[in-house]
């Protein structure tokens, strides 16, 4: 089995963050969104991964030979963002067995070892998760065996609870190609894209039968405040605490935050749902809901539902902010 992983996309909704980091780079809970995926590939036994990249490239590239030199990459470009059916339908070189498609931009709670217990019938698997707001996404419906008979758009009507996570096992590789060159010859969607669900709803109309699993835990991270949503959930499952290797004096850390080794934290409070990266210095401050990324400082501050970007420096400071790498933000009394 091979993965292929979307990571053109720019990031827009995650400025100014993105504007030197990759989205699926961005860190939660001390860890790269790409890596949670990367692991539990590596923990089902895929090492042949096709990645989508476009926007940053190269530090795509960079990161997945020094964290991953065990994974065999085949990258290519997606020169036009038209959609996730455009960005899945270019590693079809490569698309010569069972594939799992994950598209990038969450963390997800899941068994992937299920894959190998679905029966042989089965042309592959879409994870869903239940959600309430079910307006703002696709929805899928199911049939009374399970499979997936149709993927709604936004619907206005509760036709379903079920989310499209952006999680894919497909076992026909075949039908999917056919079901993406169909989209691909069809007007593109209201947001000019094509999508690679209208795909799976074609292999659906053609006879496949493409199982439902509704997935443990699926954590956006795709914007500030769900990426600031992830990683305090994180913390509080298996991610926080106070490293061996990290200073903290005269201070008070929540045991839902977590201090990596390296970082400072001095005559401060840190509250829920913190992470300080290593070699971070967070001086005479008050956080809660925040991730201060590697080697930045934050001084006399009081910060909340706020990413500050690695090697950036906030002083003197009161209230929210999205702080890119390398930036400062300071506030003086004239």
């Amino acid at each position: 089995m091979k993965a292929v992983i979307p990571l053109a996309g720019k990031g827009t909704r995650l400025r100014p963050h993105t504007h030197v980091v990759p989205k699926p780079l961005l860190h939660v809970a001390g860890k790269p969104v790409l890596d949670y995926l990367l692991d539990d590939l590596r923990e089902i036994g895929v090492a042949e991964v096709v990645l989508i990249v476009g926007h940053l490239q190269d530090a795509i590239r960079s990161h997945i030979t020094r964290r991953y030199p065990e994974i065999r990459p085949h990258y290519v470009v997606q020169e036009v963002q038209d959609g996730t059916a455009g960005a899945v339908s270019l590693a079809r070189p490569w698309a010569d067995e069972e594939l799992l498609i994950v598209l990038a931009d969450a963390v997800f709670e899941v068994d992937l070892g299920l894959i190998r217990a679905l029966p042989r019938e089965k042309a592959g698997a879409i994870w869903t998760k239940e959600v309430t707001d079910y307006q703002r996404f696709g929805v899928v419906v199911a049939d009374e065996a399970g499979d997936l008979a149709r993927i709604v758009e936004k619907p206005r009507e509760p036709i379903s609870r079920m989310a499209n996570i952006g999680l894919y096992y497909i076992r026909d590789h075949a039908l999917l190609f056919k079901g993406i060159d169909h989209v691909l010859e069809s007007p593109q969607g209201p947001s000019g894209e094509y999508y690679l669900t209208d795909a799976f709803q074609y292999m659906a109309d053609h006879g496949a039968r493409l199982a439902t699993v509704e997935v443990e835990g699926w954590h956006d991270a795709g914007k500030p405040e769900t990426l600031l949503t992830t990683n305090g959930h994180l913390l509080r499952r298996h991610r926080g605490g106070t490293q061996e290797g990290a200073s903290v004096e005269d201070s008070v850390v929540s045991p839902v935050a977590r201090i990596e080794a390296g970082a400072m934290v001095k005559g401060s409070r840190i509250g829920a749902n913190v992470t300080v990266e290593a070699g971070a210095q967070v001086l005479r401050s008050d956080l809660d809901d925040a991730i201060v990324g590697a080697g930045a400082v934050v001084e006399g501050s009081r910060l909340r539902d706020s990413v500050v970007g690695d090697g950036a420096v906030v002083r003197d400071y009161s209230g929210i902010v999205h702080v890119a790498p390398h930036s400062e933000v300071l506030s003086r009394n004239w």
